[in-house]
């Protein structure tokens, strides 16, 4: 239902965005369609803004005149410093729309700027979901986990996410918080401006998670909500979980075409199972119910706790995972549905399988299997 939709207000720092798409991906002038896409994919935009020093994006503003874009003028050039004033600006404005237009959902900002985090924490205080865009080169790894979701403007036009050179506009690592203003005459966009700073001092770039990472995600996350809640778990609410977690995370970027096609991966692989759910293309996931999985675990922990006691010895919990994973690399107790080691040992107990004693001297649990082969 139309109502249902998410009612979304834009705001582009367009100076951070224009210069980190410029530097680090060679894109002049700013594309701005597929920021639109992206939006419209997940609600109505009802509300377009841009902030800056127009004068130097001739041809930007004809672009995003067309495509309705509001743009708020920023004037650099009438003395003294502005560094900051659109920075400002476009605060006040997001906080001020927050209040006034509550028909409002979520702000989408558009920076990789971490002065804007506390802007995100506010808006999120007021119950609003934030969608932050950026270039990955240029985004400050403080800003995307203080977002509901971050997309990387690379992604969004095709570029893999890759942490890129900043080409003349990287500091060493010990660099100044507050270096000398610097100006390029020779570049086409803010001459005679101090360069955007967007990461601060000794930020790394944000990335995405490594591909062998996103089976753990998943499998982490779902264990969290199956914990949280009696009822079903809907792949919907499991992904909007994940990019909780993680922000940035994107299924494109591990070679799926949807989150639907990456949990059929994970079913295949007996990580995850998945039933119809009550909206067609929204399963309800799941770990399998099949106990042999199971079984191969407890006995894995069985074998090796079997192999490393002795008559007076017995073996601690600390250190007893490293011991499985050299028989199973694979290994982890999350793909089973358990948030920890301990967790998984315990539910071995219960299965009258070992025993595990508190050992004050040792200040760890002690295993013993209950019936020795």
């Amino acid at each position: 239902m139309a109502n249902d939709d998410e009612r979304i207000a834009l705001f582009l720092d367009y100076e951070n965005l224009a210069i980190g798409a410029r530097d680090g991906l060679g894109v002049s002038p700013f594309d701005f369609g597929p920021v639109a896409d992206a939006l419209a994919e997940r609600g109505r935009v009802v509300a377009r803004r841009a902030y800056a020093d127009w004068s130097y994006f001739e041809a930007d503003r004809r672009l995003l005149a067309k495509a309705n874009v509001e743009l708020i003028e920023i004037p650099q050039r009438i003395g003294g410093s502005r560094k900051n004033a659109a920075d400002i600006k476009m605060a006040v404005d997001a906080i001020e729309l927050a209040y006034e237009r509550g028909f409002v959902t979520t702000f989408a900002i558009g920076t990789g700027d971490s002065d804007f985090t506390p802007l995100v924490q506010k808006l999120r205080e007021l119950d609003k979901r934030v969608i932050g865009i950026g270039v990955q080169s240029s985004t400050s790894a403080l800003l995307p986990p203080a977002c509901d979701e971050f997309l990387f403007y690379d992604r969004l036009i095709g570029e893999p996410a890759v942490s890129r050179p900043r080409r003349g506009r990287r500091r060493a690592p010990d660099a100044k918080a507050d270096p000398e203003p610097k100006t390029d005459p020779k570049a086409d966009i803010k001459p005679d401006l101090p360069a955007e700073e967007p990461a601060g001092p000794a930020e790394e770039p944000a990335g995405p998670a490594e591909d062998g990472d996103v089976g753990q995600l998943v499998v982490r996350t779902l264990t969290g909500l199956q914990r949280l809640t009696d009822g079903p778990v809907l792949a919907s609410r499991l992904k909007r979980a994940v990019l909780r977690k993680d922000p940035t995370f994107d299924e494109a970027d591990h070679g799926f075409r949807a989150f639907g096609e990456l949990l059929r991966n994970l079913e295949s692989q007996r990580v995850v199972q998945l039933r119809p759910g009550s909206a067609q293309g929204d399963p309800e996931v799941s770990f399998p119910e099949d106990e042999s999985a199971d079984h191969d675990a407890f006995e894995l922990l069985v074998e090796v706790v079997g192999e490393l006691q002795g008559p007076d010895a017995s073996p601690q919990l600390s250190g007893l995972k490293n011991q499985l994973r050299k028989r199973a690399p694979e290994f982890s107790e999350k793909r089973y549905g358990f948030n920890s080691f301990l967790s998984f040992a315990k539910a071995a107990r219960a299965r009258d399988l070992i025993t595990m004693k508190w050992d004050e001297d040792a200040d760890d649990y002690l295993l013993r299997v209950t019936k020795p082969g």
